[in-house]
């Protein structure tokens, strides 16, 4: 195939997003073994919702398979469904809601979330060594919407790595993505304006590309106890990613625990 062939069959693939759930995306992933690439409050991302669809996604991003996987929740009933949750790392998540700030935080699966998990060696691709994923929630309009019809609809979860050569940042711009990622996916959803519109204050080389993350378990993947207002508990939450409203999140952070600590990149 020429070169202006591919390019044409690239563009074939973009589409623009309305306001309104993407109907094609949403059959894409749907009907299982998809990947499209979808816009967030921090640039653009690769959704895909079976093991069909991760392998593509590691494919196209040529990166490793240590970290945990990415799990998108459309609602808190649905985080309530898949993760093990304290009290306290509950109402944390349920203040992040109702305030719209992106959070992704490391937790345990809870056994009969499981279930929900495709029997197709999924699950491999999900978790990390410690059976841990990174569960997030508030992560940007049009891949909520694709997230909650999935859940809402189909019972499907929603799975997500950043649409950019890891190590390699998109910049919130469609036509970042790279060749790569751009051949591998069924279809590029287009959305520069929302992305740029979350972070009005900073430009393509300011502004953050990822969102926040929390680990809320220890070495092993348990959950961290809770504090119930003591001083001093530990293990305790460690911020191990900076990014989107971290001054906000770090505020929550403190009003929510007492003891917390800050480890940029200790996960991996």
């Amino acid at each position: 195939m020429g070169e202006a062939q591919k390019a044409l069959n690239v563009e074939d693939k973009k589409s623009r997003w309305n306001g309104e759930l993407h109907q094609q995306g949403y059959e894409i992933l749907k009907n299982g073994g998809g990947a499209i690439v979808s816009p967030t409050k921090v640039g653009y991302i690769i959704m895909t919702s079976d093991k069909a669809g991760l392998e593509r996604k590691f494919a196209a991003k040529e990166r490793k398979r240590n970290k945990p996987g990415v799990v998108l929740c459309g609602s808190m009933d649905q985080l309530r469904a898949l993760a093990q949750l304290t009290p306290e790392i509950e109402a944390f998540y349920q203040a992040h809601w109702d305030q719209d700030i992106l959070l992704g935080c490391i937790l345990p699966w809870k056994e009969e979330g499981k279930q929900y998990i495709p029997d197709d060696g999924s699950d491999e691709l999900m978790m990390d060594g410690r059976a841990t994923s990174c569960f997030v929630i508030k992560f940007g309009v049009p891949s909520e919407q694709m997230a909650k019809a999935l859940w809402e609809n189909e019972k499907k979860l929603s799975l997500a790595s950043s649409a950019n050569p890891s190590g390699k940042g998109n910049r919130g711009m469609i036509e970042n993505v790279g060749d790569r990622i751009e051949n591998e996916v069924d279809l590029l959803i287009e959305a520069n304006d929302y992305v740029a519109s979350i972070q009005p204050d900073k430009d393509v080389e300011t502004r953050y590309e990822q969102g926040v993350m929390i680990s809320m378990v220890d070495d092993e993947g348990t959950l961290v106890p809770e504090q119930k207002g003591e001083r001093g508990v530990l293990p305790a939450p460690v911020m191990i990613r900076k990014g989107l409203d971290i001054d906000k999140i770090m505020n929550l952070l403190s009003d929510h625990f007492l003891t917390w600590d800050y480890r940029q990149g200790a996960y991996y």
